[in-house]
């Protein structure tokens, strides 16, 4: 079993953290993947900085994406991006001194479009560590004794890889742990991560905790991580979305455990219907109906029927048509063979 992970002054144990995703890791989400156990650190969607600050200064409600922050259990990390130091610091300090949260991450990862060429952050930002250095440096004064880290990917492209100079400077920058996703921004999810890069950062790093990003889609592939290379903690990504258990089946088999089965197609039926409820009872039906379009299609995938499940769930609008849907089309046997 590895040791736990200490970010700043929080230990996060076991050592596996659930990656914030952007439309999908909202509360509901969080609550299901708690209820399995198993994952030492949560993280909300990421944050816009700038556009929580219009927000606020309308007096507007705050972002759906921090549902939940204020009263769910701790420990819990808000990931925010933005380019601008004042702007991420004025919101980082908002989230420490009225959502009380565990940590703020820096997304200097994300290579969507919309984030990196339009609004010139995210993974765009690797190309410039200097001005990582002073958004990070700034955050962690405004933040402070709550620590900041940041996640990173290789580099802006295959040809411009440069994760070892930016992990220098994220921990010259006072970041209390770094995470790195194992593919270029340019290769966004395409091909596989590269394992031996985020390893070899690790002799890049004095004292920070290196945490390991891609490809995690099993127990054993997380034992496998911690195994074969230098890292301090994982985080589980896509792979987590509609399999919300994978935490706890990690957990037991860093523990040396069984590792418990994947849940019954009937049981996987039944998380599903219990996700659309939290969903709908926050964001009422038409809405939340629109919302679980996406997250059914996740626990569909791989299944017997999937994509004829998905075609069909896909254009869903009432809670009438998702249970019918569901009742009609998500299997819940195995085929005979």
């Amino acid at each position: 079993m590895p040791a736990p992970l200490r970010i700043g002054d929080l230990v996060v144990d076991p050592p596996i953290l659930q990656a914030p995703m952007a439309g999908f890791t909202n509360a509901a989400f969080r609550q299901i993947v708690r209820e399995f156990g198993g994952s030492g650190l949560l993280a909300t969607e990421m944050v816009n900085a700038r556009g929580f600050v219009w927000l606020d200064e309308n007096e507007a409600e705050h972002p759906d994406r921090l549902w939940g922050v204020a009263d769910e259990p701790r420990p819990l990390a808000v990931q925010i991006w933005d380019n601008d130091a004042a702007t991420m610091a004025k919101v980082g300090r908002r989230l420490v001194e009225e959502y009380r949260v565990s940590i703020v991450d820096i997304n200097f990862g994300c290579p969507v479009r919309q984030v990196t060429e339009k609004a010139h952050s995210g993974s765009y930002l690797l190309r410039e560590p200097q001005r990582m250095f002073e958004i990070i440096q700034r955050l962690v004064k405004a933040c402070r004794p709550t620590p900041v880290t940041a996640k990173i990917r290789l580099g802006c492209s295959p040809e411009n890889v440069n994760c070892n100079e930016v992990a220098r400077v994220v921990e010259e920058a006072g970041a209390a742990a770094l995470t790195v996703h194992g593919r270029t921004a340019k290769d966004m999810f395409r091909g596989n991560a590269d394992w031996e890069r985020i390893s070899e950062i690790k002799s890049h790093l004095r004292a920070i905790p290196l945490i390991g990003n891609g490809d995690l889609d099993s127990a054993e592939k997380v034992v496998a991580a911690f195994d074969n290379y230098n890292v301090d903690g994982v985080m589980i990504a896509r792979a987590c979305l509609g399999r919300p258990w994978l935490f706890a089946q990690a957990a037991a088999a860093l523990r040396g455990e069984t590792i418990p089965p994947e849940p019954t197609l009937a049981q996987q039926r039944d998380v599903m219907l219990h996700h659309y409820r939290l969903v709908t009872q926050r964001f009422g039906e038409d809405k939340g109906t629109i919302l679980m379009r996406k997250y059914a299609c996740c626990y569909a995938q791989g299944k017997r029927g999937a994509r004829h499940f998905r075609s069909h769930v896909a254009s869903v609008s009432s809670a009438e048509e998702f249970y019918a849907i569901v009742d009609q089309h998500f299997p819940i046997t195995d085929p005979q063979p």
